[in-house]
């Protein structure tokens, strides 16, 4: 077994999913659980994904609500959010996103799609001419 890393040294993401299962949570339950702890029906397991790739990673409010639901003291997290703000998110990876870069490229502008309107765009872009 790999021992795993000091809660005191690691980023946010990889200690949500070790706490996570431990309790042999899914996202979606982990989701389900700290809307219920919260009184807040806007968590979706997609959230969760997101702190957990350190896409995202979330505030104060759900910092605190990570703490209760995972049992993980809230000085551990906070600082393990910090630790992942200072460093950033991790480059892309997965299926088709080998060699990737976050940069766009040059001479584009905009965050479009590649024709250069986003969706529903399309429709108003014809309209105009």
């Amino acid at each position: 077994m790999i021992p795993s890393a000091p809660p005191y040294r690691t980023q946010l993401g990889p200690l949500l999913v070790r706490r996570r299962l431990a309790r042999g949570w899914s996202q979606r339950r982990t989701a389900a659980e700290l809307c219920a702890a919260a009184g807040v029906a806007t968590l979706s397991r997609h959230e969760v994904s997101r702190w957990e790739r350190q896409r995202r990673v979330p505030g104060a409010f759900w910092l605190g609500w990570l703490a209760v639901v995972l049992d993980v003291p809230a000085e551990v997290l906070t600082e393990a959010a910090a630790r992942t703000r200072r460093t950033g998110p991790p480059a892309a990876a997965g299926p088709g996103r080998r060699g990737v870069t976050a940069t766009r490229p040059a001479g584009r502008a905009g965050g479009g799609r590649a024709g250069g309107t986003t969706r529903g765009g399309g429709a108003r872009e014809v309209a105009k001419r």
